[in-house]
C-alpha cells in the first residue's frame, strides 16, 4: 500500500503543497495568496485571497468544451417523467433562476431556504443561489413545519423556494401547507415565496409573498446574469444537522476549500472521469446529495442521475435497471437500502447486466459485514466500497481511494482515513489505544478543504461542541466510536453520544424528547435509539404518563401523531413503552445508556448512582426482561 500511504502522508506533512496542487483542478478569478491559514485554531481558512464562484465550476466551465453532454438525467418512478438538461440547457435553467432570485431581491450573502422535492427545479435553485454569491440552506422535505421553523429562524432566508407536492411510494406529500403552517410558527418571515407548481395538490397562492415559478421564470427567459467572484472563504450553504440538544446546528461550508475537495474526490476517491456517469440514490436534503447529486459530478464534469422513488418501485430491479440503461460507472447509496434489496427475490438483482457498473458506495451508517457480502455475491463484478463521513466533514473522513491505489479491501470496514483527514483514535480518558481497542474517532486540526468552516451564526458552538472533548488536545470529535486492527483498517462501532442513525439520517434524542414532551398526555420520557437490523438504529420512547392509567394504544398512537407534527414521521418511534419512573442519578441525570443497553440486551454497567433501582426494574417490565 505504499502509494497510497504515500499520497496520504504528504497531504498531512506536506499540507500547503498539497492543497495547492489539488486548487488547480477548479477555476478562480484570483488565485490564493496563502493556501492554509490556520493562525486562529480551531478554525482554518482555505485558499485565502483567492476569488471563486462553485456555480461557474459546476456549470459554466464546463459549456465550451461538453456543452451537449448530459449534465443532469431526472428520473421519476412516482410521476413517470424522465428529463435530461445537457451542460448548455442546464447553464441557462440556472441562469433564469438566478434572475428571478435576484428580482425577488436577493443579493450576495443573503439566505435561500430550499424546501423541495426531488426535481430539477431544487438543483437549479441550488446553483443559482451560489451563482449571484447568496447562501442556501436546503430542508429535506419530510421535516415537518416546527422543524422547518426553527431553521428559518436561525438561518433568516430572505427568499424560500419551495414546490406544491413531493410524491412517495405512489402517495401524493403536500409541501405547501407544511411550509405555511412553519411560515406561521416562525419569528423571521421570508420577504416572498417562490412555488413550483407541479400540479400534484392544489396550492393557493399568498397575495403579496407567494410567486409562481413559471409565471416569474417567463419573464426572465433569455436571462443572463454574470457569475458573482466571491472569496474562497465566502459561505456557500448552511445544512442543519441534529446534535445532543435540541437545537439542530447549521452547519457552515466555504466556497473554495468545498470545491476543490469535492472535485478531487470525485477523481480520487470514487474514481470517476469528467464525462463519466454517476447515480448517487441520496434526497438533496441531506449532505451525501448536496456533494454528491449535486455539485461533486457537476464539478468534476460527470453526468449525475437525480432519482425521485424508492428502490422497490415499480420492481427491485428499478436501480440495476437505472445503471444498466445509462452506462452507470459509479453508484452510491446507503446499507439500509441494501438491506431492504436483501429481503426481495434474488433474481432481481441479476436480472440487468451491469458491465460498467464498476463500483457501488455505501455510507451514512455503518455497513454490516453479512450485508456487505450478499450485495458483492449478488452484483458479481462490482466492488463494494464502504465509507465513512458525516455532515459536518463533506466528504469521507475514511475509505479506499481507488484512484490512488486499489488496496484491499475488508468487509464491515471503511478502510483508512483520506487524504487531508489526520485520523485520531482516542480513548475517553486520554491513553494510548492498541489494535482493536475501542476509541473515540478524532481528527486533528486543520480540518482539510471541504470540512465545515463553523456553525452558522454561533463561533463558540463550534468550538466547544466540536473541540472541547478532551483536555490534553483540541481534537474535533466525530462522536463516533471506532477501533483499527493490526493491519490499518477502520471500523466504525456506532455513536459516543445522544444521537441516533436512522437508516443514515441522523436524529437527536433531545429533539425527539422535547416532541413527544409536546403532547398533554405526558409528564416526562427518555428516547434512545435501539439497534435494527434494517435502519440500523430506531428511536425507542419510555414515557411518563400524567395519568398512568391512558397507558395504552390511544396514547402511543397520540404520541406517534406529535412527533410527526413537531419534527416529522422520519423521527416517529418504533416503539413507546410506558413507565411510572425513569432511571436517573441522584443528581437527577437520565441514564440513557443503561437503557439503551438493556434495550438491546445488554449489561446496563454500573449503576451505583442511581437514585432509584426500582424505575430499571420499570424498564425491564416494559421490555419483558425477566
Amino acid at each position: 500500500m505504499g502509494a497510497y500511504r504515500d499520497h496520504y502522508r504528504r497531504s498531512i506533512e506536506a499540507r500547503d503543497e498539497f492543497w495547492a496542487d489539488e486548487a488547480k483542478l477548479i477555476d478562480w478569478q484570483t488565485p490564493p495568496s496563502q493556501i492554509c491559514d490556520f493562525s486562529r485554531p480551531p478554525f482554518v481558512r482555505w485558499y485565502v485571497g483567492g476569488r471563486t464562484n462553485l456555480c461557474h465550476n459546476a456549470v459554466d466551465r464546463h459549456v465550451a468544451t461538453r456543452g451537449e453532454q448530459t449534465a443532469l438525467h431526472f428520473i421519476s418512478t412516482e410521476t413517470d417523467a424522465e428529463v435530461k438538461y445537457s451542460y448548455r440547457e442546464l447553464h441557462a435553467e440556472v441562469n433564469r433562476v438566478a434572475a428571478m432570485l435576484q428580482s425577488l431581491g436577493v443579493g450576495q450573502g443573503d439566505r435561500v431556504l430550499i424546501y423541495m422535492p426531488m426535481i430539477p427545479e431544487a438543483v437549479f435553485a441550488m446553483l443559482a443561489t451560489v451563482r449571484i454569491g447568496a447562501i442556501h440552506s436546503v430542508v429535506f422535505g419530510g421535516f415537518a413545519s416546527a422543524s422547518l421553523a426553527t431553521r428559518i429562524d436561525d438561518a433568516q432566508p430572505k427568499v424560500i423556494v419551495s414546490a406544491d407536492a413531493g410524491m412517495r411510494m405512489g402517495k401524493v406529500v403536500p409541501y405547501k401547507p407544511l411550509l405555511d403552517a412553519a411560515i406561521d410558527l416562525a419569528a423571521k418571515k421570508p420577504a416572498r415565496v417562490l412555488l413550483f407548481d407541479r400540479k400534484l395538490e392544489p396550492m393557493a397562492l399568498k397575495a403579496g409573498r407567494d410567486v409562481d415559478w413559471a409565471a416569474l421564470r417567463a419573464t426572465h427567459h433569455e436571462a443572463a446574469v454574470p457569475v458573482a467572484w466571491v472569496d474562497s472563504t465566502h459561505p456557500s450553504y448552511i445544512l442543519y444537522t441534529s446534535g445532543t440538544t435540541g437545537r439542530p446546528k447549521g452547519v457552515q461550508r466555504d466556497t473554495g476549500g468545498y470545491a476543490v475537495a469535492l472535485t478531487s474526490s470525485m477523481r480520487k476517491v470514487f474514481a470517476l472521469d469528467p464525462g463519466e456517469t454517476m447515480f448517487c440514490t441520496s434526497d438533496i436534503g441531506w449532505v451525501v446529495g448536496h456533494s454528491y447529486i449535486v455539485y461533486g459530478p457537476l464539478l468534476n464534469g460527470n453526468t449525475t442521475i437525480m432519482y425521485e422513488g424508492v428502490p422497490l418501485r415499480p420492481d427491485p430491479a428499478i436501480w440495476w435497471k437505472i445503471c444498466a440503461e445509462n452506462n452507470v460507472k459509479t453508484m452510491f447509496s446507503s446499507p439500509t437500502a441494501i438491506r431492504v434489496l436483501k429481503k426481495q427475490d434474488p433474481d432481481y438483482m441479476k436480472r440487468h447486466k451491469l458491465p460498467a457498473l464498476r463500483y457501488l458506495f455505501l455510507a451514512g451508517e455503518p455497513l454490516d459485514e453479512p450485508t456487505a457480502r450478499w450485495v458483492s455475491d449478488a452484483l458479481g463484478g462490482t466492488a463494494i466500497i464502504d465509507n465513512y463521513w458525516q455532515t459536518e466533514s463533506g466528504w469521507p473522513i475514511l475509505s479506499a481511494q481507488i484512484a490512488v491505489e486499489d488496496t484491499p479491501r475488508k468487509f464491515g470496514s471503511p478502510s483508512f482515513p483520506v487524504y487531508g483527514f489526520d485520523v485520531v483514535l482516542k480513548s475517553e480518558d486520554g491513553s494510548a489505544v492498541g489494535a482493536d481497542q475501542k476509541a473515540v474517532l478524532t481528527i486533528r486540526p486543520p480540518l482539510p478543504p471541504g470540512a465545515l468552516s463553523t456553525v452558522w451564526g454561533d463561533d463558540e458552538r463550534f468550538v466547544s461542541t466540536y473541540f472541547g472533548s478532551f483536555r490534553d488536545e483540541a481534537l474535533y470529535n466525530t462522536f463516533d466510536w471506532a477501533t483499527r486492527d493490526a493491519d490499518g483498517y477502520y471500523f466504525i462501532l456506532g455513536r459516543t453520544d445522544d444521537v441516533i442513525n436512522v437508516a443514515g439520517h441522523r436524529l437527536g434524542t433531545r429533539e425527539i424528547e422535547e416532541a413527544v414532551q409536546g403532547n398533554a398526555l405526558v409528564a416526562e420520557c427518555a428516547v434512545v435509539g435501539v439497534a435494527d437490523s434494517l435502519k440500523g438504529q430506531v428511536p425507542v420512547a419510555f414515557v411518563v404518563l400524567k395519568d398512568p392509567s391512558q397507558a395504552g394504544d390511544a396514547a402511543r398512537s397520540a404520541i406517534a401523531q406529535t412527533v410527526d407534527r413537531e419534527i416529522g414521521a422520519i423521527a416517529r418511534p418504533a416503539a413507546v413503552h410506558f413507565v411510572t419512573l425513569l432511571p436517573k442519578t441522584r443528581s437527577g441525570k437520565l441514564l440513557r445508556r443503561s437503557i439503551q443497553a438493556l434495550a438491546e440486551g445488554r449489561d446496563p454497567g454500573d449503576l451505583t448512582t442511581i437514585e432509584d433501582p426500582s424505575a430499571l426494574a420499570q424498564i425491564k417490565g416494559a421490555l419483558g426482561i425477566a
